[in-house]
């Protein structure tokens, strides 16, 4: 078993032979931040922002927009997904306690969390390889640069956008995609 992973992680038995993108998220297991499964299945027919974070980024207070996003859109079919990563200058060092402690009485987060994952590498988890063959803007696809990348993925599971770390997640650019992914 590889290290930071808990068991198989896609439902359909083909996976060794799927291309990143015939995958859909919703197919894709991952483990949740406090325990058991994640169960991304749940968001079909909704939209969803995938995030890899961390607790000791300098991009680290994106939390704030964030869970502002997510408050704002969860009543339109919407929610923000974060995924703890520690491959960057180990700036997710934390136990799942450490990190789920410190989201919530830092930032307010109620959004979703999955446990710490690897999103590069020959590690990198399979929710990272359906989301990686897409390019943001700029035209970058392949591996995250940094945390706090983030991946819009549509009603479907397909991935709809890309956006760098940098890109704030209220950017007019952010919010006018996540309008156009919502659920009619």
């Amino acid at each position: 078993m590889r290290r930071g992973h808990t068991g198989p992680r896609m439902t359909r038995p083909d996976h060794a032979e799927t291309k990143e993108h015939d995958v859909s998220v919703h197919e894709v297991e991952i483990g949740a931040l406090q325990g058991g499964p994640a169960n991304l299945a749940q968001y079909r027919g909704k939209a969803v922002l995938i995030v890899n974070v961390a607790s000791k980024c300098g991009l680290t207070p994106q939390y704030a927009a964030l869970e502002k996003l997510h408050a704002d859109y969860a009543p339109r079919g919407f929610t923000v997904l974060g995924v703890p990563c520690n491959q960057f200058m180990g700036q997710e060092p934390g136990t799942a306690e450490e990190i789920a402690s410190f989201c919530s009485a830092t930032y307010g987060v109620t959004f979703p969390m999955t446990e710490k994952t690897d999103v590069n590498g020959a590690d990198r988890h399979p929710l990272y390889a359906a989301l990686v063959g897409t390019p943001d803007a700029e035209g970058h696809s392949g591996d995250i640069r940094w945390n706090f990348e983030k991946f819009l993925v549509g009603a479907d599971g397909s991935v709809v956008a890309r956006f760098s770390p940098q890109t704030e997640p209220d950017a007019p650019e952010v919010l006018s995609a996540v309008e156009a992914a919502l659920p009619a």
